[in-house]
């Protein structure tokens, strides 16, 4: 097969993983070019390198959910292996594979979803996040949306907490506004936001509620699964 076959093969096999995930998430990051999609979601190994050594010269760290496009990989006398990949365009280097996941290799999704169990509050609920814009089709998607449902309820608690110390009444009264919306408008609720979780205002107890959405998709698309039973507790739970 002539190179300009294979250059067009990857795109066409690139651009059928993208399918697989939600517009908005592609068209907020950029998508390299020249390999085989992957995100990253350990930043504490997301180094990229001059060379596939963890000692190499350092080119840059990748946040977490940021694409790359995989080219190669190669392992090092020390057992440890690296992918080579397209950062953007121009950007290229060597990131340890623990680093990323890929919708195309087999058993990625079972790797990301131990990460996300040994995961805590924030990382926990970006990390699900990931997997859920990531592998559409997973047999594990239901027990993730469970895990980053539970934690968004969980986080709720907290944010009730933060809010009420430090949103002063008096001061919101001479502000003008609904009391509820100076609470929805708290600066914490933000990168939560970014998340794709919306949180509801209790103004009689003066909290925040989980909106329930991933509860909603597992009866929904899952309605047989273990996760789905209790999502229906939870949802009927729900003050209305």
């Amino acid at each position: 097969m002539s190179l300009q076959h294979l250059r067009k093969l990857s795109v066409v096999l690139l651009g059928s993983l993208f399918l697989c995930l939600p517009p908005a998430i592609v068209a907020k990051r950029r998508v390299p070019p020249g390999g085989r999609l992957a995100v990253v979601v350990d930043e504490r190994l997301s180094a990229l390198r001059t060379t596939p050594e963890l000692n190499g010269v350092l080119l840059r760290r990748v946040g977490r959910g940021a694409f790359v496009a995989i080219r190669g990989e190669k392992k090092n006398r020390a057992g440890v292996v690296f992918y080579r990949v397209n950062v953007t365009g121009r950007t290229s280097g060597w990131m340890q594979r623990e680093a990323l996941v890929s919708p195309s290799r087999a058993g990625d999704d079972a790797r990301l979803l131990r990460l996300i169990k040994g995961s805590d509050d924030f990382d926990r609920i970006a990390r699900a996040r990931i997997f859920l814009d990531t592998f559409s089709f997973s047999e594990l998607r239901p027990e993730v949306l469970m895990i980053y449902a539970q934690a968004a309820e969980d986080v709720a608690a907290r944010l009730s907490r933060d809010a009420s110390r430090r949103l002063d009444e008096n001061e919101m009264n001479a502000g003008g506004a609904p009391l509820f919306s100076y609470y929805l408008n708290f600066n914490e609720l933000d990168r939560y936001n970014r998340q794709g979780i919306t949180f509801l205002f209790d103004a009689r107890e003066k909290r925040f509620r989980y909106d329930g959405e991933a509860w909603q998709e597992l009866v929904r698309r899952y309605p047989k699964s273990p996760e789905a039973a209790e999502a229906r507790k939870r949802l009927e739970a729900m003050p209305h």
